[in-house]
This record gives C-alpha cells, structure tokens and sequence, in this order.
C-alpha cells in the first residue's frame, strides 16, 4: 500500500498512488464513453413513439388475453404430448452419442491425446454452439416440418453439453480405484466397466435428468419454425391474434415446464 507525506510532515497511507489512481479514473472514463456511444446507436435506431406507446399496447394485449379460451385445451394435449416426446427422445439420443464423445475427450480415456481429442472436443464445441432453433431451420429444410426434425435438432444440440460434463467428471475419477481393478489382470474394457463407468453414474444420471429438464423448454418454442410441438399452436394463435389461446398456451408451456423442473429437482435430489 503507498505513502504519501502530509504538508506537515506525517505519513498517510493510500489505497492507490498517483499513477494507479489515474488509471482507474481513465478506464472509468474509457467505459463511459463507450456506452455513450453505444447507447446512442441503440438511441438512433428506436423509433421511441412505440416505445412509448408500448404500456397502453401491452395493456390492451393483456385484455384481450384474458380470461384464458379454457375451451381451446382439447387441441393442445397432442401438442404438448409431442413436445416432451421431442425433449425426452432428443435427451435419449444425445446421451447415446454423448457418453463415446465423453471418453474420447477426456484424457485418461482417449486413444490418441493429439489426434482423437481434438476431433471429439471439435465436435463438443459445434454442437453446444449451434442453438436448437438453427439446428432446427437446418433439419426442416434437409428432412422436411415435424416432430422427427425436432427430435434431431434437440438431440444435437445436447450432445456437446452432455458430452463436455461427462468428459470433466471422467478426468476427475479417483484414479487409484482404476489402478486397483487393473492391478488384476482386468482388459482395459474390464477396467472402464468396473473401475470408472460406476464413479461417472451418479454424474451421468444428474447430467441426463438436468439436460432434459433444458430440453422441455426448447422444445416448446420449436414449433414457431415448423418442428412439431405445441409451438405451432402458438405460431397458428398468434398469426390469428387469438390472444385468449395465446394465454392459454402460455399458462401450459408454464405448467408444463414447473412439472419438468420439479421432476428434474426430485431426481437431482435422490441422487446427489
């Protein structure tokens, strides 16, 4: 910590010195300006009368919305039945190409450090940074509108994120129980059945069930770009301004991912 002299001669301790002191100030005034400048791009490109109008257009919204078209719940069971297929599915498919990508990465398990890693992290990393709704336009325009394209998309879009968990808790096994069932003479698929898949269980089941628990609320906006689920209610009420069904939709998209998120919390719960 600096010191400085007084006029009278005692000592005073700083926080910072001079030059640290003027630093900081030129990088507060650095941050400032920039967000001046960025909020006047933001500024420039709003045309304000909407934003200004907008508490009166969300109240008039609001009140044609509700009370909720309770009658419209008979054509929305399918689409919500389809929506947790499409989540349960894409989880179940991704968990199966996940957990061979998982052991080529990590590397206490893969064959080749500098040439099958590389690929299998490659293939975390594309997966996890493609959204679900991109993967989804992709797959319609290649295998055609419906819940097989959101299943695939879904399933894609999970495999980097399990994947990558998977890898990082086999990489943090305890590696004497490895050396204890290789020290019996095991095969190196011995080894992995016995010595590291029971102590990557526990993560793989909690990695599965909060995968899953993300995947439910995916799937419920696939729909809007013609991939099944109850979306395409909400892109069909939406198009018609059937505001009560869109309220209606809403409160079950809500409902349904309140359920998947205690489910999820439950089997978290008995796990961990």
């Amino acid at each position: 910590m600096p010191v400085s002299t007084t006029a009278t001669g005692q000592k005073a301790w700083q926080l910072r010195n001079r030059e640290e002191s003027l630093i900081r100030w030129a990088a507060w005034m650095a941050g400032t300006i920039v967000f001046l400048w960025c909020w006047k791009q933001i500024s420039d490109a709003t045309t304000w009368f909407f934003v200004q109008d907008a508490p009166a257009i969300a109240g008039d919204i609001l009140a044609r919305a509700t009370p909720p078209r309770w009658s419209y719940m008979e054509k929305l069971w399918w689409p919500i039945w389809d929506t947790l297929n499409i989540a349960t599915l894409g989880t179940i498919g991704a968990l199966f190409l996940a957990v061979p990508v998982a052991f080529l990465a990590a590397r206490n398990t893969t064959p080749s450090v500098r040439f099958v890693r590389p690929i299998a992290l490659l293939i975390i990393v594309s997966t996890r940074s493609i959204n679900s709704l991109i993967w989804a336009l992709l797959l319609i325009a290649i295998i055609g509108p419906g819940v097989f394209a959101g299943v695939i998309s879904i399933a894609i879009r999970s495999i980097g994120f399990c994947a990558k968990l998977l890898y990082e808790a086999i990489e943090e096994i305890d590696k004497s129980q490895v050396e204890a069932v290789s020290a019996t003479g095991a095969s190196p698929m011995q080894v992995m059945a016995y010595g590291i898949v029971p102590q990557i269980l526990p993560a793989f089941a909690g990695v599965a069930v909060f995968r899953w628990d993300i995947n439910i609320r995916e799937s419920t906006v696939l729909g809007l770009v013609g991939a099944g689920g109850i979306g395409l209610q909400l892109q069909a009420s939406l198009n018609t301004l059937a505001w009560p069904q869109v309220s209606l939709i809403l409160l079950v998209i809500l409902f349904a991912v309140v359920v998947s998120e205690w489910v999820s919390a439950r089997v978290r719960g008995a796990i961990i």
